[in-house]
């Protein structure tokens, strides 16, 4: 990276100098990384986001005065020098500047800084809240500034992409109106109105659409959006997603233009070439693997055994509604106590399974199981079969619920591809999940809701079974799900009133309460809108994968913690009373 500063406090950066540098004056601003202090001779490594260079100052050739000064120099000092480019006499394979280095002329002492509470290091000794605290230090570290910079290069090529594609960005209001969809809103009073209140988006959804509505045709925006929900580990308060909508589409423009822009970003950011971005519908993805988001670098898919496990007396599998199994490669050479170890994994209460059946396959063809005094060997042998296990492989197998033992089961095939190691971060397996119900059932309130938004739309001929089997109506959604996590979702949306109207009769909106939410959209509907739809790509998850890694927090440059605080500047905190009253609130925290 080359910069010519030729600017104040600096000719080159850190990173820059190289061996045809010699001889050259030059002029550097910095932190202090390191001192090494002889007594004659005084050695400092100097950083700046660019890089390291390593300064010298000695008794014969740099001014007392000067070497004085240098030996009183702590770690994280900012500093400037002018001085020399020589040649370094034990060079630095490990650093692009290592060739070199700066004998001192002259040393300004630009801020003194007191010792930091962890190593400024890549291995670090400052834990993650301790770190968090001071990010300001911690993105002074080289893995988190590689990080930022990562996710502003993933940004901008995806900004270039879509742009190169007639994409048009737009912002769109962060400032908009409650409504009691999805999570919960964040809420900002109003003091102009009293008693009012905006929202912050959740996402851009009715603006994106009314886009459309005014003939934008494709839209995209990299926009912040806001949930107020329970945090989970790497769940995020306010988050960034890639939001984009095109008119005059069907699912498979959708699906075409962002299958382009994922196989852009591998290639450009990753030099992977993903030739297939394989589909696979809602349905088929929780049979075969228990989970809308399948991860499929690996196989282990499930193998159903209703029909060859209740044929005996075993009454565990006789009362289950599903007996659903997987196969683990290699898993013969698990012993005894790992297996009852897996047992008691999948038994805590977060998964929640009451037990486990598992079926060793012996290398002669043999099988060996927990429940042998029920099943035979022809029995096992049909095990075997329907989970595709060969010999050397475990199968293990569980019962219950159709979705509850799903769910178990694809929790226990993820955590044994990780003890395993079958989820290489360098590989890349993106696919397409469809045909999504339009509906689902909530126990609590007993009613439907929409499972993505309720301007989804129906899949073509379905909305007649609203009425009759809402259950098994399909919606025109989509995810994009790559190496087991969801990175996009969308749609194809309702465009006309009738339909729109019908939609919210049926996730029980009374008209008025339709009308006082989304009265705008309805209207708007009115006066010609297109066929349209779109999709959303979560961008710090997308930028996570890319860079190898699972956690998003560690590529957003000051992010939240696990209880939505930022432990830097304290937030949230109380505000005083005046504040409140010229807001016309007033706080009524009971005890």
């Amino acid at each position: 990276m080359q910069h010519n500063f030729h600017d104040m406090y600096r000719s080159h950066n850190c990173g820059e100098l190289r061996s045809s540098h010699i001889n050259n004056t030059v002029t550097l601003a910095g932190w202090v990384q390191k001192v090494r202090d002889k007594g004659f001779v005084v050695w400092i490594d100097l950083r700046d986001r660019y890089g390291i260079t390593q300064l010298i100052f000695d008794e014969e050739r740099t001014s007392k005065s000067i070497l004085e000064q240098a030996q009183k120099l702590g770690r994280e000092f900012v500093i400037q020098v002018e001085g020399t480019v020589i040649e370094r006499a034990s060079k630095n394979p490990n650093i692009e500047t290592g060739d070199i280095e700066i004998l001192v002329s002259k040393l300004t002492v630009l801020n003194e800084a007191i010792l930091p509470p962890f190593t400024i290091e890549n291995q670090t000794d400052g834990g993650a809240e301790l770190r968090m605290k001071y990010r300001y230090l911690d993105i002074r570290r080289d893995p988190v500034k590689n990080n930022l910079i990562f996710r502003h290069k993933v940004a901008q090529e995806v900004r270039n992409y879509l742009s190169k594609q007639g994409f048009i960005e737009v912002e769109t209001p962060y400032l908009i109106k409650s409504t009691p969809e999805g999570a919960r809103d964040f809420v900002v009073p109003s003091r102009m109105n009293p008693g009012q209140f905006y929202a912050l988006p959740q996402s851009p959804q009715t603006f994106k659409q009314l886009l459309m509505v005014g003939g934008m045709d494709k839209y995209f925006q990299i926009v912040k959006c806001f949930r107020d929900e329970d945090l989970r580990a790497d769940r995020q308060p306010e988050f960034t997603q890639i939001d984009c909508e095109m008119a005059f589409v069907e699912q498979e423009d959708v699906l075409n233009a962002f299958e382009g822009l994922t196989r852009h970003l591998l290639k450009v950011i990753n030099d992977v070439t993903v030739d297939k971005f394989p589909r696979m519908t809602f349905d088929e993805a929780i049979k075969r693997y228990g989970n809308d988001k399948p991860d499929i670098r690996f196989g282990m898919e499930f193998g159903e055994l209703n029909a060859v496990s209740q044929h005996k007396d075993f009454n565990v599998f006789n009362s289950a509604e599903l007996v659903v199994g997987i196969a683990v490669p290699g898993g013969n050479s698990f012993t005894r106590k790992e297996i009852d170890k897996l047992t008691d994994w999948i038994k805590r209460p977060q998964i929640g399974a009451l037990g486990m059946v598992y079926c060793r396959c012996n290398e002669d063809g043999t099988f060996k199981s927990s429940v042998d005094k029920f099943y035979d060997q022809e029995d096992l042998s049909k095990w075997a079969e329907l989970t595709g296990a060969n010999k050397g492989d475990l199968i293990c197998v569980l019962s219950g619920d159709t979705n509850k033992v799903r769910s178990q089961l694809s929790a226990l095939r993820m955590e044994l591809a990780d003890r395993l190691g079958l989820r290489d971060p360098k590989v890349f397996a993106p696919l397409w999940v469809i045909d999504f119900p339009l509906l689902e059932w909530d126990e609590e309130t007993e009613r439907y809701h929409a499972m993505h938004h309720p301007f989804t739309s129906p899949k073509p001929g379905q909305l007649e079974m609203l009425d009759t089997d809402p259950g098994s109506v399909k919606a025109n959604a989509y995810d994009l799900v790559l190496n087991g996590n969801e990175i996009g979702g969308g749609s194809i949306r309702i465009h006309d009133k009738e339909t729109q109207s019908l939609m919210f009769d049926h996730l029980g909106f009374t008209k008025e309460e339709a009308k006082a939410q989304f009265g705008f959209l309805m209207n708007a509907f009115e006066y010609g809108a297109p066929p349209h739809g779109g999709i959303a790509f979560g961008l710090d998850r997308l930028v996570a994968i890319l860079g190898g890694q699972e956690t998003i927090r560690d590529f957003i440059a000051f992010p939240k913690n696990n209880s939505g605080r930022d432990v830097m500047i304290d937030a949230p905190s109380p505000v005083d009373n005046e504040q409140l009253s010229e807001l016309s609130l007033k706080l009524n925290l009971k005890a």
